[in-house]
């Protein structure tokens, strides 16, 4: 349904009839109003109070009804949701988001005869969901043969065999029909399925009850390689050692209608909005309240929605005894650092790394977050840790070599900066940024100069529009003396990155250095003027680009001792 605005209009009119009516109009509006800002913020928790107030004055307005069931909803509130739902539906109201609401509470209910006389009325959700939802419901009602008569008829509308025939296998496992269901995901029945996580999974522990552990293994080791999450390791480590693993992604027709709900949620992630989204996962969460990786994306939604107290709040939800404990404590941190509780992000990350030493990802996670508040001491230490817990040369060792190897390079120790920079380019032979960054240290190092101008023009060719490798480019042409040369790449990272205060200061030195100093001296000034004097960086020195302004580069090369330009004036 289209939302309407509330006719702050009609609302006004009233004001001039006076007394208790003007009071309780004007307090109509100031909620209404309110509400419409909380939701514009993505503030569900304030819309949710404005909306309910603006509801208490005014309980036939359309756009009121749905936006407090938006509300909600996205904060998992159904016991306020639902009520407010039927008075739509009671309305003769079309609303999407009511009627999902709806569903919702007919599933949990389990009054599986009046969902199928809503999809009949043509009060669903819409074609897809409608036919998986109505598939459960007949298992639900305990008729398999017209569950899977109507999986099969989602499965014939184009484009939508592959969350048929998903859904179809796990209703067959979850009746025990575990040959049938594995023949579905081996694809050789109903045509192949798409890989995905929560399939595999399912899969993998299909073959466990059909005593084939081995094969659930090997089917885990081509999925996930050997980085495997705590949950896939957990799950490995059973199969692993003969256990007889339960299915367990589904055991009834609420998990079925959950698992519709997340799947197609997860299928919309990247075509729609976040927030709209959000009501799938709630949904999810709602009908099966141990569906974790649903708990998971809500509180990845609400990050990306910029709502980091609702994120953080939904990632300690997470059990502690439940696989994807970790993953949610990072996460958590994660949410803490974006709201700039950057404290907490670290008490969080470092009682995860004394609970699970032996994760080399919590230990990077640290590491990331020392960095990134400039604490490189105590980042160096967590990358060490995170590297003792690799027991091969494994390629994703690369980044933390890398992100150790800036570390020591912020704290003056070349030696070990340059052992990990170049053992980063070990494993990861032609990675951009490794070659970029230990190719410009050595330009400013002014060492190795040949080297450096490898690094760097391999690193271009594999990211071409990058700023700050095309800039590298440009800088150790300079540094070499090829000012000519240096001058268009110079010109071309400023384009890509024209705000950046080193990318103008190094234009600027470059048009010095080729006689072109009315330009250079403009650049500086730009330079400067995207410097953030309250936030010092050690690549950017105010103070230089000043005196290069008052006096020119090669005075200031002199008095640097540095060795002196060969200059050409033709600015006139």
């Amino acid at each position: 349904m289209t939302r309407k605005n509330l006719s702050v209009l009609v609302l006004a009119a009233a004001l001039l009839q006076g007394g208790a009516q003007a009071a309780s109009a004007d307090e109509a509006v100031g909620a209404y109003l309110a509400a419409r800002q909380a939701s514009l913020d993505n503030d569900y928790v304030a819309a949710a109070e404005y909306f309910t107030k603006a509801l208490a004055e005014d309980q036939t307005n359309p756009a009121i009804l749905e936006s407090a069931v938006v509300a909600h909803v996205s904060l998992g509130q159904f016991d306020r949701a639902i009520p407010i739902a039927r008075k739509i539906e009671g309305d003769e109201l079309l609303s999407q988001v009511a009627f999902m609401t709806l569903v919702a509470d007919e599933v949990k209910r389990g009054a599986y005869d009046d969902l199928l006389a809503r999809f009949e009325r043509d009060h669903g959700i819409g074609a897809l969901a409608d036919g998986l939802i109505a598939a459960w419901t007949h298992l639900g009602k305990g008729d398999m043969r017209e569950a899977l008569k109507q999986f099969d008829a989602v499965a014939e509308e184009r484009g939508l065999r592959g969350f048929a025939i998903y859904h179809k296998a796990l209703a067959l496992a979850s009746v025990g029909d575990f040959e049938a269901a594995e023949q579905i995901f081996a694809g050789k029945s109903d045509g192949p399925m798409q890989r995905t996580r929560r399939g595999t999974i399912a899969w993998a522990e299909i073959l466990s009850q059909l005593e084939r552990n081995d094969e659930a293994v090997a089917l885990i080791d081509d999925a996930f390689g050997s980085d495997l999450d705590p949950e896939i390791g957990a799950l490995r480590e059973k199969l692993a050692a003969g256990d007889r693993v339960p299915f367990t992604l589904i055991s009834g027709a609420a998990d079925g209608v959950a698992e519709v709900f997340y799947s197609l949620g997860r299928a919309l992630v990247s075509d729609t909005s976040e927030d709209y989204v959000l009501l799938y996962s709630r949904i999810a969460e709602y009908l099966s309240p141990g569906h974790v990786d649903a708990v998971m994306m809500t509180a990845e939604l609400f990050e990306a929605l910029g709502r980091y107290q609702l994120a953080t709040d939904t990632y300690k939800s997470v059990p502690r005894d439940h696989p994807s404990f970790t993953a949610a404590e990072m996460g958590r941190a994660e949410a803490l650092r974006r709201s700039d509780r950057t404290d907490a992000a670290a008490e969080v990350l470092e009682q995860l790394s004394q609970s699970h030493p032996e994760l080399a990802m919590v230990h990077v996670a640290a590491g990331d977050l020392y960095r990134q508040l400039e604490k490189f001491d105590q980042a160096t230490a967590a990358y060490d840790r995170a590297l003792e817990q690799y027991s091969s040369d494994a390629e994703e060792q690369w980044f933390v070599h890398y992100a150790r190897a800036i570390c020591h390079e912020r704290l003056g120790q070349w030696e070990k900066a340059e052992y990990d920079f170049r053992r980063a380019l070990e494993l990861n032979p032609e990675q951009p940024q490794v070659l970029n960054y230990l190719g410009y240290s050595l330009v400013e190092k002014q060492i190795k100069l040949d080297e450096a101008l490898d690094m760097i023009e391999r690193a271009v060719a594999k990211q071409p529009n990058s700023g700050y490798i095309v800039d590298s480019l440009g800088w150790v042409l300079y540094r070499l003396g090829r000012y000519d040369e240096a001058v268009g790449h110079m010109e071309r990272a400023a384009e890509l990155m024209p705000v950046d205060p080193v990318v103008n200061d190094h234009l600027g030195d470059v048009l010095w250095a080729v006689g072109r100093k009315n330009e250079a001296e403009f650049q500086w000034k730009r330079a400067l003027s995207f410097v953030d004097e309250d936030k010092p960086s050690p690549d950017i020195d105010p103070d230089r680009i000043r005196r290069k302004l008052e006096v020119g580069l090669d005075i200031v090369l002199e008095e640097e001792g540095s060795p002196p330009l060969e200059v050409v004036d033709d600015d006139g």
